[in-house]
C-alpha cells in the first residue's frame, strides 16, 4: 500500500473509490485498478449554479468549484513526464448532454494519454515504490517539467476538465511503472485527513485510510 498526502487543499468529494469496489473505474486498463477521483465542493455542492443547463445542456467549467483549484504533489519524488495544452471541455452533468459524449468515448481512447488523462503529470516516488499520475489538469496550468525534483505539497498545476472528464476534478492513481499502457495499478492510501459526516457533527480525523465513496474530505 502506497501512502500519500491528499493532492489538494480545502474540501473535496471522493468518487470512484477503491474502498467501494476494485477495479475502481471498472477496468484494469491504463493501470486504473485503484484510481480515485476527487471533486471540490462547498458543503456538498460541486458548482455555484444549478439551472436549466444542469438538466438539459452542457455547462461552463468556470461555475465549478474545482476548476482552477491548485493540485499538489502527494509525495516527494521526480517528475517523469508532463502533458499540457489539451483544451478543457465543457461540463456535462445532465444525462442529455452525456449521450453524445458517450458516443465519442472510443475516439478519445484512440488519442492516447491526451484523450484519456488530458493534461497530466507523472511522478516517480522518491523511495522508488511507484509512479503517481495526476490527471485532468487545466490547460496551460502545469508548473513542473520532466526530470525536475519535486517536494511533497509542491504545486503541480490547476484542476481542470481536460481529457476523459465530464466535470472538473482531479484523478489520481499509483502504478508500478511509468507507462500507463503497460503498468499495473497499485493500491494507495492517504494520511492525515478528516471526513465530514453527512448528517453534521464534528469531522472525523483519519491518520491513514482510503476515503469511501462520496465521503467529503479535507487534509489536516
Amino acid at each position: 500500500m502506497i501512502m500519500l498526502a491528499l493532492p489538494f487543499r480545502s474540501t473535496w468529494l471522493a468518487r470512484n473509490s477503491p474502498a467501494r469496489k476494485v477495479p475502481s473505474h471498472g477496468t484494469h486498463l491504463f493501470a486504473t485498478t485503484y484510481a480515485m477521483d476527487f471533486i471540490a465542493v462547498r458543503g456538498r455542492r460541486t458548482a455555484t449554479v444549478r439551472d436549466w443547463r444542469t438538466l438539459l445542456a452542457t455547462e461552463p467549467v468556470e461555475r465549478f468549484h474545482a476548476f482552477g483549484e491548485p493540485i499538489l504533489a502527494p509525495a516527494a519524488g521526480r517528475v517523469v513526464s508532463v502533458l499540457d495544452g489539451v483544451p478543457d471541455l465543457v461540463a456535462r452533468r445532465s444525462q442529455v448532454s452525456r449521450v453524445p459524449y458517450a458516443l465519442t468515448q472510443g475516439s478519445r481512447a484512440r488519442r492516447g494519454a491526451g484523450g484519456l488523462a488530458g493534461n497530466h503529470v507523472i511522478l516517480e516516488l522518491a523511495d522508488g515504490a511507484g509512479f503517481v499520475v495526476l490527471a485532468h489538469l487545466r490547460s496551460g496550468s502545469v508548473r513542473v517539467r520532466p526530470d525536475e525534483p519535486i517536494a511533497a505539497g509542491q504545486l503541480v498545476g490547476d484542476c481542470g476538465n481536460s481529457g476523459n472528464s465530464m466535470q472538473p476534478h482531479v484523478h489520481i492513481q499509483v502504478m508500478d511503472g511509468a507507462d500507463p499502457y503497460t503498468a499495473r495499478g497499485l493500491p494507495m492510501s492517504f494520511r492525515d485527513y478528516q471526513v465530514r459526516p453527512r448528517r453534521g457533527g464534528p469531522p472525523v480525523r483519519v491518520r491513514e485510510g482510503v476515503p469511501g465513496e462520496s465521503e467529503v474530505v479535507e487534509p489536516l
